[in-house]
């Protein structure tokens, strides 16, 4: 038998080889599938709208969602604002609203779990609607997951604006990475705002590119910072809805680049990774379009879509935002007509 192989055989075998190891590593893109029945919603509770959903380290699905929307023949009846499920759908508790003890948003916004299991909550009164005079929420809040106060960063009408180091204003997300919780800030202001986890003490902040923040409404800044995500490999993920666009950074701040999304007025208003340890897709919910929009997350280019307009499973009306569970599984938020949160299961 001759030891020895041609060239073109050894060019041919390698093409081959290398084929196979890209094969083997590159993960097939996710479809998924509506689970009508969740959540299951006790007390015939009823629920506004659906501003935001997050979950923890067990698996566990925390929704927020808007009392005050409830329409009023049925207000009665209204959920509390948090409300967390397992991920079968059945209720475990619920908590917020008003108190004594800290500013709660008037208009509740966006919700999420640090590894800690604490639970950050903003809000984004002032912006939009006709509403009390002068009444925003300029704050963000830590609570213990049974709704017990750690920390009030910011206070209701006190932000001056995009250089304000003490005080947010409206912000739409928060995240943490590192003992740092980075802020979409957001509705009023226009920055990522990176704050230490434990103290709220102000880190750094930044504007679109990199930019120093400001109230401009070109494309040089931020248009509406709605979402805010940082990967394993510390890459900071931004959608900023109004400029359907999902922009790029370093943790500290560094640009790296951008990726349009959706054709439709605003888009790009939530993110969320795959739960893969290299997080290789990155899922946009795209409220313009209503669709979730699947990208690699690290080239930004698009891998598919799912998803149309409507108030059937698996279709939305105004897509908020969403979070994705160890599994892959999607859940998603949506507000104005929507009023609901959905299930859509990995398959």
């Amino acid at each position: 038998m001759n030891r020895y192989i041609s060239a073109p055989l050894a060019a041919l075998l390698f093409v081959i080889a290398t084929l196979a190891a890209q094969n083997s590593t590159t993960a097939r893109v996710p479809t998924f599938k509506p689970e009508p029945s969740w959540p299951a919603i006790p007390n015939n509770w009823v629920f506004g709208e659906v501003s935001s959903v997050a979950v923890d380290s067990q698996d566990h699905i925390w929704i927020l969602q808007r009392p005050a929307t409830v329409p009023e023949e049925q207000r009665a009846k209204a959920a509390p604002p948090v409300l967390e499920f397992d991920s079968s759908g059945r209720f475990i508790q619920s908590w917020g609203g008003a108190a004594k003890e800290y500013d709660w948003p008037e208009r509740e916004h966006g919700i999420y779990v640090d590894p800690k299991n604490n639970v950050w909550i903003g809000g984004n009164n002032g912006y939009g609607t006709p509403l009390p005079p002068g009444d925003s929420d300029d704050m963000l809040l830590k609570f213990t997951r049974v709704g017990k106060l750690l920390l009030q960063v910011g206070h209701r009408n006190q932000s001056t604006g995009n250089a304000d180091t003490k005080n947010l204003h409206q912000p739409a997300d928060a995240f943490f990475y590192k003992d740092e919780v980075f802020v979409a800030d957001g509705y009023g202001n226009h920055r990522v705002i990176v704050l230490n986890s434990e103290t709220g003490a102000f880190k750094r902040m930044w504007g679109a590119f990199a930019n120093v923040p400001t109230a401009e409404t070109t494309p040089q800044q931020f248009g509406l910072v709605h979402s805010i995500k940082v990967s394993n490999d510390g890459m900071v993920y931004v959608a900023d809805r109004s400029n359907q666009r999902v922009q790029v950074f370093s943790a500290d701040g560094k640009y790296i680049t951008q990726t349009m999304v959706g054709s439709r007025g605003q888009t790009a208003a939530g993110i969320a990774f795959s739960p893969d340890a290299q997080q290789q897709f990155l899922y946009v919910a795209n409220l313009g379009d209503s669709q979730i929009v699947i990208l690699n997350r690290k080239t930004l280019a698009t891998a598919g879509t799912f998803g149309s307009a409507g108030g059937g499973p698996g279709q939305f009306q105004t897509l908020h935002h969403l979070a994705v569970d160890s599994k892959g599984n999607i859940y998603t938020a949506e507000i104005g007509r929507g009023r609901r949160a959905q299930k859509l299961v990995k398959q």
